[in-house]
């Protein structure tokens, strides 16, 4: 045992205090037995005291106490190497002794504790498989197992793995162990040999152009003799089948194709081989970037054809028209367009998974975008509360517009168990949108139904929304499918109601059968004026009967296959019944000051006959305006790209004027040129590093801050976080599954870039050999050893522990008791005469009286 302390420091407050006690030694003249002299060295004492307290002193304590912590490696190249290790820890406890403390870990990416640090007895079961087995991070759980340890004793960490990292480096860690107290020993876990076979490699060319042939490299690696078939496939289509003969290691395949397509090329390799061990491995990505003229999606419905494309110049510009049906299912298919027009689109034909990654497009790859009216389009169209309404310059909900006198809605819900899941999430934020729509003195009801009916909100006034939108968002998914009673109290809720429009809309994804007088209830509903409109969610639901259910109660029906159209539909249904969106009365449109568009009216504006009215937004740049103050044409930008709202309709139905105007086609020419994005040719270079990092550089030098978005393939944001590690050059660190992402960099000169990036399958599922270099290297640097035999694991640790005693608050309680005494002292004494001068006794008889002293003074007197 020893004294130490941690903050020397301190000990520097002595100076002064000798200093000062010696000099009040030397300038007193206190005497060895004086009480002040015993005073004094209380106070110096205790005040000696409280500074050696601040240096933080202890006693250190030798123990014999040592920890042993087992950090077994549990991610996908260990496979059933977990198990041999389980079985080697179990035997390895037997030779444990009594002062050993014992904790068991799992890891792979992250770090998990199986059994905490314990003296008990400890035994190895089954354990559940870990989270994010995809990589293996040998470094972290180093460290994190050095941090449950008592850092004062004996530690050492026996580290099962087979050394292949593919995250951090254990290497640069080692150096905090060199004090000896921590020992890494290893134990290597040799990974069976199985059948496998990975494409390891799969370059296509970065840039291509229309005509020329277009090298495709594939390198797949066997751990046996074996047959596969390779695909490659372009944009989704098969370009390359081929039975392919594989050797053990590489195989190197290469193709030549012609070029087709234009823009942004996702291509994909897939080999499929028996008895493979990893799936996983068997599919990689790559892009080409097709250099062609800008492209322009025109879309449009059957029902709608688009006129735009006559119009537009094809020669500069090439152009697709697509049914709105058949828009990509992935966000690639709208990064290859310039600019994306809606041309009298209903939502409800899209879907908000494909409307979130137009947006994407729009706002981190500086797509345009450009919704042209129609009577199925913005409001009457269901964009309320939609990713198309964020992203354009209008809102649909039209506010201080004269509005219906009355108006009743009824939403009859299946909420029955076969809508559980997203279903019912869709079917209630519709019905919330609807309600969001609705005048808060407008009659609403909302009635859920499964084997029975749930009057989840009566009918009558709306009144507060927010409380109406909470009761619906709330409602469960459960029970059976009964239809009928609930269509029913619907239509007896609203048959007495004096209102101008009543409407009910019934959502369901099942089958009932229906009594023989439904038709009654939806003839009696007619006689009072009640429409009803039908969505059957799903191929399960009833098609025929739902669509008998809206033909003969005077409303629409929709066949929803996509879940995502659900919002739209009712978006757009309580629009229809809800506002007079169409404004019919021909007017002369006044413009505003952008040069672009003025420029085309020189010799004056065209009669316009008809428009849908929405709602600028605050920051939205008005175009063209009507008499009304309505934006005809508006315009702004949505992150980097710009949108366009043209009200009107690109026919002559509602253009009037317009569209036989002479400068009609220039018209949409200039509308193209604005949407189209300004790309700056910049010399990007996006380079993957070890696992998701990649670093984006500019060759040119020319860039001082680069701003970047990274978008999966279902237009979702992946997160990531950036690093800039010089002008023009960042490393980006990002989370994202295997597969394709899209990187759009900015620049501070106005640069825009987009990029396709293949994000590999991880590591863990290459055909590795376990890493004993490593293994060896971690043991060797800590003192540890390359384990072979169980009982080497419970061998007697070199470091001694010792355990810290602190005795800071001893100093502190001994130095407050020194200053009471001292307190004590001054006040009361504490030994009878300690101290204390001798006074003389008095003898009462010696004392003068008053008389006598009167005597003596009269003497006195008369001698003088």
């Amino acid at each position: 045992m020893d004294i130490r302390i941690d903050q020397p420091l301190w000990l520097l407050l002595l100076i002064p205090i000798i200093i000062y006690i010696a000099f009040t030694w030397k300038s007193s003249a206190l005497k060895l037995k004086s009480r002040g002299m015993l005073l004094f060295v209380l106070r110096s004492f205790a005040l000696i005291l409280l500074v050696f307290a601040l240096t933080v002193p202890y006693f250190n304590l030798k123990v014999e106490e040592e920890q042993v912590l087992f950090v077994v490696d549990r991610s996908i190249s260990i496979d059933d190497g977990g198990l041999s290790a389980d079985k080697w820890i179990a035997e390895s406890l037997k030779y444990r002794n009594e002062k050993q403390s014992v904790g068991l870990y799992s890891f792979a990416k992250n770090f998990r504790t199986d059994t905490l640090l314990t003296d008990a007895s400890v035994s190895v079961s089954v354990l559940e498989d870990i989270d994010e087995k995809d990589a293996t991070d040998i470094a972290k759980a180093i460290d994190m197992a050095t941090s449950v340890a008592n850092k004062d004793f004996a530690t050492r960490i026996v580290l099962v793995s087979d050394g292949n990292e593919t995250v951090g480096s254990a290497l640069d860690l080692l150096p905090k162990f060199s004090n000896g107290r921590i020992q890494i020993d290893t134990l290597l876990v040799d990974v069976a040999t199985t059948n496998d076979a990975s494409i390891t490699v799969f370059e296509t060319p970065k840039t291509s152009y229309s005509g020329e042939k277009q090298l495709l490299q594939v390198e797949i690696d066997s751990s046996s003799k074996t047959v596969g078939e390779l695909y490659i496939y372009r944009n989704d289509l098969e370009v390359v089948k081929q039975t392919v003969e594989l050797e053990p290691g590489n195989n190197a395949f290469s193709y030549r194709i012609d070029s087709a397509g234009e823009g942004l090329l996702k291509y994909e390799a897939k080999i499929i081989v028996d008895n493979d061990r990893f799936l996983e491995n068997n599919r990689m990505l790559s892009v080409t970037i097709m250099e062609s003229s800008p492209r322009v999606l025109i879309v449009e419905t059957k029902r709608n054809p688009s006129n735009i494309p006559a119009l537009l110049d094809q020669e500069a510009i090439d152009i697709d028209v697509v049914s709105a049906e058949e828009l990509p299912e992935n966000l690639s298919g709208y990064l290859g367009y310039g600019a994306i027009i809606f041309d009298n689109v209903p939502g409800h034909t899209v879907g908000e998974n494909k409307m979130a990654m137009i947006e994407q497009a729009v706002k981190s790859f500086g797509t345009g975008f450009m919704m042209v009216g129609g009577d199925e389009s913005f409001g009457l169209g269901g964009y309320f509360k939609s990713p198309i309404e964020r992203i354009l310059p209008v809102e649909m909900e039209v506010k201080g517009k004269e509005q219906l006198p009355s108006l009743g809605l009824m939403i009859v819900m299946d909420r029955s168990g076969s809508m559980s899941g997203q279903k019912i999430v869709l079917a209630r934020e519709a019905a919330a949108r609807s309600v969001e729509l609705l005048r808060d003195d407008d009659t609403f009801g909302f009635i859920a139904f499964d084997h029975q009916v749930w009057d989840v909100i009566p009918v009558g006034p709306l009144g507060n929304k927010e409380e109406a939108i909470e009761k619906i968002l709330s409602v469960p998914a459960a029970g059976g499918t009964d239809i009928f009673p609930g269509m029913k109290k619907a239509y007896e809720d609203l048959e007495d109601l004096n209102l101008q429009r009543k409407h009910i809309i019934l959502l369901t994804d099942g089958q009932s059968p229906m009594p023989p007088d439904y038709e009654d209830v939806l003839s009696r509903g007619k006689e009072h004026n009640i429409t009803m409109s039908t969505v059957a969610i799903g191929s399960d639901a009833d098609v025929g009967l739902l669509e008998s259910l809206a033909e003969n109660g005077g409303g629409r029906f929709y066949d929803v296959v996509d879940e995502s159209t659900v919002p739209a539909i009712l978006s757009r249904e309580t629009a229809m019944i809800t506002r007079t969106y169409i404004e019919d009365n021909p007017f002369y449109m006044t413009l505003g000051n952008v040069p672009e568009w003025t420029s085309l009216f020189k010799e004056g504006v065209p009669e316009i006959n008809a428009y849908i009215a929405t709602t600028p937004k605050s920051t939205a740049t008005i175009i063209g305006e009507s008499p009304k103050e309505d934006p005809v044409i508006a315009e702004w930008m949505y992150g980097l790209g710009r949108t366009v709202a043209f009200t009107s309709d690109s026919s002559g139905k509602w253009g009037g004027d317009l569209a036989r105007w002479s400068g009609y086609s220039d018209f949409w020419n200039t509308a193209i040129a604005r949407l189209l994005p300004s790309y700056l040719e910049v010399p990007y270079i996006i380079t993957h590093e070890q696992g998701g990092n990649y670093t984006v550089t500019d060759s040119s030098r020319q860039a001082a801050f680069l701003d970047i978005a990274i978008v999966d393939e279902a237009g979702k944001e992946v997160p990531f976080t950036s690093e800039p590690l010089a002008p023009g050059k960042v490393r980006v660190s990002l989370d994202a599954k295997p597969g394709l992402v899209f990187f759009g960099v900015t620049d501070d000169r106005g640069g825009l870039f987009e990029a396709g990036v293949s994000v590999p399958y991880s590591e863990e599922y290459k055909p590795l050999r376990a890493n004993a270099a490593l293994m060896e290297k971690i043991a060797t640097q800590t003192g540890g050893i390359v384990l072979d035999s169980p009982a080497d694991a419970f061998r007697s640790h070199p470091f001694k522990s010792a355990e810290k005693r602190p005795i800071a608050q001893w100093l502190i309680l001994t130095a407050m008791i020194l200053f009471f005494l001292d307190i004590t002292l001054r006040r009361f004494g504490m030994f009878k005469g300690f101290g204390a001068r001798r006074v003389p006794e008095s003898n009462p008889e010696s004392i003068p009286t008053t008389e006598d002293t009167v005597s003596e003074l009269l003497k006195s007197k008369r001698k003088r």
